[in-house]
């Protein structure tokens, strides 16, 4: 059953939305050539209980980590480990938060160094799917708008739609109704409402849509071992339109990006 949210509930998730976001920003000036994931992932641990929350997958569902950070062929749920990082690179950084009685879920894909303009070009394209669905996010749509806006968007260019791996609810619980898949068929699924929280995140690979679930229970990679790209922002409906409660401007800065795609989805708190 899908919870719909309070303005007062929808900024107490803002807030642990938005300790994700900076997050996510102080690690986008760690990642580089010979860094270990797992030292990311102990920044992430410390950076989060000094801004007295809690790190969100840490212990959920049993997962090890802080963090789940995905190089590569790696879509989704990688564990991290002392395998340093290197140059050409990406990885997607997956970051909870537990705040207040609420969860925040955003995630980033990062470039190591200099990449191939293939890859750059799937990075680029997987981030712009992601807000057009978000800009699907409008009350009285329906969640298959929002899927159905990803999947054309990403397989005109070619690229694989993961379909075993989807977007959530989220409030105070990480995993929330309803599912939003990024593949479906436009006025299908569950009403969009004010109050809405949806964690979308095209999870998109360069090759083949389908995955491979490996033995650790937990590491998701393409079946053709090509690049992967995975982006995230928690969203939710006010006034009938889609609000961002997250936010990458933290990782823009860091990484001298400007950018105004936010611009559309900002609202006066």
């Amino acid at each position: 059953m899908i919870q719909l949210k309070t303005l007062e509930e929808l900024y107490l998730i803002r807030e642990s939305a938005q300790l994700v976001s900076k997050t996510l920003g102080m690690l986008a000036k760690e990642i580089k050539p010979g860094v270990t994931t797992l030292h990311l992932d102990n920044l992430a641990y410390e950076f989060i209980k000094d801004h007295n929350a809690e790190p969100g997958f840490l212990g959920l569902y049993d997962f090890p980590n802080t963090l789940c950070i995905s190089p590569n062929e790696e879509v989704v749920h990688g564990i991290p480990n002392k395998k340093p990082l290197e140059e050409g690179d990406i990885i997607s950084v997956d970051c909870g938060v537990y705040k207040n009685g609420f969860y925040g879920d955003h995630a980033y894909s990062f470039q190591v160094g200099e990449v191939s303009p293939e890859v750059k070009k799937l990075l680029k394209i997987t981030k712009e799917s992601l807000y057009k669905g978000i800009e699907q996010c409008i009350r009285g749509k329906r969640v298959g708008d929002i899927s159905y806006a990803i999947q054309t968007y990403c397989e005109k260019e070619g690229y694989g739609v993961v379909r075993e791996l989807v977007g959530h609810g989220v409030g105070r619980k990480m995993h929330e109704d309803p599912q939003v898949p990024n593949y479906g068929k436009r006025g299908s699924g569950k009403v969009l409402k004010d109050g809405i929280v949806l964690a979308i995140e095209p999870m998109i690979n360069m090759g083949t849509e389908k995955v491979i679930f490996h033995q650790d229970g937990w590491t998701v990679t393409s079946q053709d071992n090509s690049p992967s790209a995975h982006f995230e922002h928690d969203v939710a409906i006010i006034k009938g339109k889609p609000v961002l409660l997250s936010t990458f401007k933290y990782v823009h800065e860091a990484l001298g990006i400007s950018s105004d795609e936010e611009e559309p989805f900002q609202y006066d708190w």
